[in-house]
């Protein structure tokens, strides 16, 4: 629901000069709510607070408008979310005395906020960002949720502190277009996408999730504050009354996301996560559900076997889509430049499909997302544990002499990521100084970065920041909470956002639950990974409810076969960013590294998919905006 903007700035400001800028803002983002705008300014001598939002009307259709303020009109909010639990922080608050003038969960998040302060955002339940304009203290928060699944972007420059749901709209109003940062420009070709608090601009941040900003409005400084501390501590449950808790505490968390006022359906890709969600809204409905799956015109990528499998065990209105290169054609600039950096998780073009095909029939849908993280179903999380054992029994001196082998004979020359693929990878990210994670979730240019930039342009250690909580991952526990602090925020939840709010359409993520994050983190490992069964308590809580061994099937994920398509349909473009002369006078890369990287990759000498990709939607996110000529 929605997106926010807002600037501070330490002078005082006239209202239609205020509301000028906002409108830019605002118009930036009128794809995360076509339903409804608002807006807020407040002048004094010494400063200028202004605020805005975009509204998708999901809960209290009629009387939920926003801004929002209490009854002296002395503390204000705007709110991108919903919180899942604010009928019971209302009730609470209605024992306690306190009236409301709507139904919605802004106002919930306002009282709670005049009553209790900023530790109040401890309570909440939910997807937000939002910004409150406290007179009384005179100060302004800004705050985001636990996991991060609201954006907010804010910079802090000469003319004032902005800050917005989307880069678009801070871009849209600064005096000059910033630099590339070069902290953001690493970390995205390590790891293929930008994570918190960094960007791809200079002077631009993110706020990192389950944070808030004060920005105090007398001395025109900000500080940063985290609302929930992360809880460590092990539970004493045995593995059956762990997955009975388990069991409970997922049909309450898909419950609470079902808090709407309009027509709910779900993601359906026929995982364990999607199926488990499908499962349980069918199960909550008195109506037949709709679900949405999304296929390939290429065999090997497509799974929609599995998806046509639950949904006639569910009885949903199932409703299948299948793409080929030309659907992703059509859309892919919308979708890539939508980003406002450099993305490169390729599942986002089929998430933007079934998202515009989806927002036909509902306006919110439920999704899976978030299930591998919280209760460790990755791939990644078996390398880690091996690389432990391996490193332990094989000498480093016998692992370099035959790692160059090794990554010669699993060499594929098709975007095919099968066995031999993830053995590649495998053995390209053994380590024995402590940073084989960092290693197996860089998924770009693992350890050629300083190949592919120019000298000038690379950092040795772009992952320094994210050391400093956790210096070198060594167990199930740590490489979750990397991937919570880094891919969780700055991939998984950036492509669903910014794909389903294209299109209008508001997505909720039920294994995304702090109460659920907690569970899982109590449990000791075995319980989440145990020998080969990933997820392995999560599909023992909920496998009578599925055919024999129907969770314990693999599943490919969302994967697209774009390195098929770089050698067909983006050929043409992708050749022209290798230009030489093109490439020289950008001065970011190597033309000696990248060239021949590119060209293997489109006569098929070699399957270089991640990396080309990688490439190729950066220099599609620079020429929109750069342009530079030869």
């Amino acid at each position: 629901m929605c997106g926010i903007n807002g600037y501070i700035k330490p002078e005082f400001t006239a209202s239609e000069d205020a509301l000028n800028t906002l409108k830019k803002m605002n118009h930036a983002i009128i794809h995360r709510g076509p339903d409804d705008s608002g807006f807020y300014h407040n002048s004094s001598d010494t400063y200028c607070v202004a605020m805005a939002m975009r509204r998708l009307s999901i809960i209290d259709l009629n009387t939920g408008k926003q801004p929002i303020s209490n009854e002296d009109d002395s503390i204000t909010i705007v709110f991108n979310g919903e919180i899942y639990n604010y009928r019971k922080l209302r009730a609470d608050l209605e024992t306690k005395g306190l009236t409301f003038k709507t139904q919605s969960d802004t106002e919930v998040i306002l009282k709670l906020y005049e009553t209790e302060g900023e530790k109040s955002f401890e309570k909440l339940d939910g997807m937000y960002a939002f910004s409150i304009h406290d007179k009384n203290q005179n100060k302004l928060i800004i705050a985001r949720d636990f996991f991060g699944e609201k954006p907010l972007y804010y910079a802090q420059t000469e003319n004032g502190f902005y800050y917005a749901s989307e880069l678009k709209s801070i871009i849209k109003v600064l005096p000059n277009k910033p630099e590339i940062s070069k902290t953001g420009l690493n970390l995205f070709f390590k790891l293929t996408y930008i994570p918190a608090p960094f960007s791809i601009y200079n002077g631009i941040l993110k706020l990192e999730a389950n944070h808030y900003i004060t920005y105090d409005l007398v001395n025109h400084t900000h500080s940063i504050s985290e609302i929930h501390k992360i809880e460590t501590d092990r539970s004493n449950l045995s593995f059956n009354e762990a997955k009975f808790k388990l069991h409970d505490l997922m049909m309450t968390s898909i419950e609470s996301r079902t808090v709407s006022d309009v027509p709910i359906g779900t993601f359906l890709s026929g995982g364990v996560d999607s199926s488990i969600v499908s499962l349980g809204l069918s199960q909550l409905s008195n109506n037949k559900i709709d679900t949405f799956s999304i296929g390939f015109d290429k065999a090997s990528f497509d799974e929609t076997d599995k998806s046509k499998l639950v949904a006639k065990q569910i009885n949903s209105n199932h409703h299948e889509f299948i793409i080929s290169e030309s659907d992703i054609k059509a859309h892919i600039d919308a979708i890539l430049l939508n980003f406002d950096e450099p993305f490169a998780d390729s599942s986002a073009l089929p998430t933007y499909l079934v998202s515009k095909k989806t927002s036909n029939y509902v306006k919110v849908a439920l999704t899976g997302d978030g299930g591998d993280e919280v209760f460790g179903g990755y791939n990644k999380y078996y390398m880690g544990n091996l690389n432990n054992r391996y490193t332990k029994m094989v000498p480093e001196f016998l692992h370099n002499s035959t790692k160059p082998l090794l990554t010669s004979l699993l060499s594929t020359k098709d975007d095919n990521r099968g066995k031999r693929f993830k053995l590649k990878k495998l053995v390209q990210a053994i380590d024995y100084t402590g940073e084989n994670y960092w290693n197996i979730i860089s998924l770009g240019f693992e350890n050629d970065t300083q190949q592919l930039l120019n000298p000038e342009h690379t950092l040795a250690n772009p992952f320094a920041y994210y050391k400093g909580h956790i210096s070198k991952p060594k167990s199930l526990h740590d490489y979750r909470e990397v991937d919570r602090l880094l891919s969780l925020e700055g991939d998984m939840l950036v492509k669903v956002d910014r794909t389903s709010m294209m299109n209008s359409l508001e997505c909720r993520a039920p294994f995304l639950n702090k109460a659920l994050w907690n569970f899982s983190n109590s449990l000791p490992e075995n319980y989440l990974l145990k020998g080969w069964s990933k997820k392995h308590i999560l599909k023992e809580a909920f496998k009578h409810e599925f055919p024999d061994g129907f969770l314990d099937k693999s599943k490919k994920g969302f994967a697209v076969p774009v390195g098929d398509w770089l050698r067909a349909g983006l050929k043409t473009e992708l050749e022209h960013y290798i230009n030489s002369k093109l490439i020289d006078k950008q001065g970011l890369f190597n033309s000696k590294y990248i060239k021949p990287l590119v060209m293997n990759h489109i006569s098929g000498k070699e399957d270089n998919s991640y990396k080309v990709w990688t490439f190729y939607t950066f220099q599609k996110w620079y020429f929109s905006l750069y342009s530079p000529q030869l």
